[in-house]
């Protein structure tokens, strides 16, 4: 899964193959048209994609074709924020979490997770982070 690369479009389409673990073309359309005015046809060119990228296997049952994913959700969610985080300056990052922390509504369990790993990340943190944007082409 190194480098794997889905769209916004595509998030839409993966969240629904990963929540339903087999699902249809049709069923994809079903649920997918009425919240994006999306056409079958696009529906079926973002499925194709996907099997094409290797996030989807796709087999044939009878005129269907049912679909599951083959890349795990967490992981995949986990590999396009980390490869995010590595586009931008190391001393924007931190700034970027507080802002997602304080915007995305998190349970009382994913706030004391979060606790909990800042605290044993704080033992080993430098005080400052050195900056690796591009030389010539930094404003930190």
């Amino acid at each position: 899964m190194n480098g794997l690369e889905i769209t916004p479009a595509e998030w839409q389409v993966m969240r629904i193959v990963w929540s339903k673990q087999a699902v249809t073309s049709t069923e994809v359309i079903r649920l997918l048209a009425p919240s994006t005015g999306w056409k079958e046809a696009t529906i079926k060119t973002l499925l194709r994609r996907l099997v094409a990228k290797g996030t989807l296997a796709t087999e044939r049952d009878g005129r269907a074709f049912i679909y599951r994913p083959l890349v795990a959700e967490q992981a995949t969610i986990d590999q396009a924020l980390t490869g995010l985080l590595a586009e931008i300056c190391q001393r924007h990052v931190g700034a970027a979490l507080l802002h997602a922390i304080e915007t995305v509504p998190l349970s009382q369990t994913d706030i004391a997770n979060l606790q909990a790993s800042l605290e044993r990340k704080m033992t080993t943190a430098p005080a400052k982070l050195p900056c690796n944007c591009l030389p010539m082409a930094c404003h930190c």
